[in-house]
């Protein structure tokens, strides 16, 4: 089977990113689920320090595979064409750096002061399946920084870093590079780019019914019929209710 589609050619609506910002990861994933695609969650990782910070963004993405003393000497890092630096200096405004560290948290993928430079060049975030160092420095950016833990050995320590805008896999999930990430406090899910468009269409109806459904259920009502909608006087409320309130 081919690679999907290269992201140039594969343009998205012009609010599909704003309109996925509004959604949550959960509604994401039974979007997803619901098209086939059981395995979008990015295991392992989630948001560094209060988790508040939404993510959404297209993948730009780096590869790691495991060191060796001949690859890997502290004096690596001079290399002008480091891939590790050589994506953080080049990552478009807008994308989130998504990092396949084999989801080995045992050493970092980046630190505070590459990802202050994200976050100062206009990255949109950062997912890492494996470590971060200086960690306290990194979750107080705006910039929303995903991974699987805090880590203090530096990557040369256990990652090389070899590929960058090539397919990878980030905690056990194949990303493509111009998929959409979204990220929230119930970790990050990836959406293929030639489904971004439909699924942000789709889950402003799905948050919406939610919310009533939360109502219902906050007055007393029982799940049944009401969760899913298999009565159909519950959809009738449903539009009532949104008549009510001018949604």
């Amino acid at each position: 089977m081919p690679n999907p589609e290269p992201a140039e050619r594969t343009p998205l609506a012009a609010k599909t990113l704003e309109t996925l910002a509004k959604a949550s990861t959960a509604t994401v994933a039974t979007l997803l689920f619901k098209r086939g695609y059981q395995n979008a969650y990015i295991q392992g990782v989630l948001p560094l320090g209060d988790g508040n910070k939404k993510l959404i963004g297209p993948a730009y993405t780096l590869r790691y595979i495991p060191t060796r003393p001949d690859t890997d000497p502290l004096t690596a890092f001079r290399e002008p064409d480091h891939p590790q630096r050589v994506a953080v200096e080049e990552c478009p405004a807008g994308s989130v750096l998504v990092m396949d560290c084999r989801q080995d948290a045992s050493a970092a993928s980046a630190g505070s002061i590459l990802l202050t430079r994200l976050q100062v060049r206009g990255a949109a975030g950062v997912v890492s399946d494996g470590g971060i160092r200086d960690a306290s420095g990194a979750a107080a950016l705006e910039m929303p920084v995903f991974a699987a833990k805090p880590s203090a050995p530096t990557n040369l320590t256990k990652h090389h870093a070899v590929d960058i805008g090539l397919p990878i896999a980030c905690g056990g999930v194949a990303v493509y590079p111009g998929d959409i990430l979204l990220g929230d406090n119930d970790g990050v899910m990836v959406i293929p780019r030639h489904l971004a468009d439909a699924v942000a269409e789709e889950s402003v109806e799905m948050e919406l019914f939610e919310e009533f459904v939360i109502e219902e259920v906050t007055a007393g009502a029982s799940t049944r019929g009401l969760y899913p909608p298999t009565n159909p006087e519950t959809l009738t409320r449903f539009d009532a209710w949104r008549a009510k309130h001018g949604r």
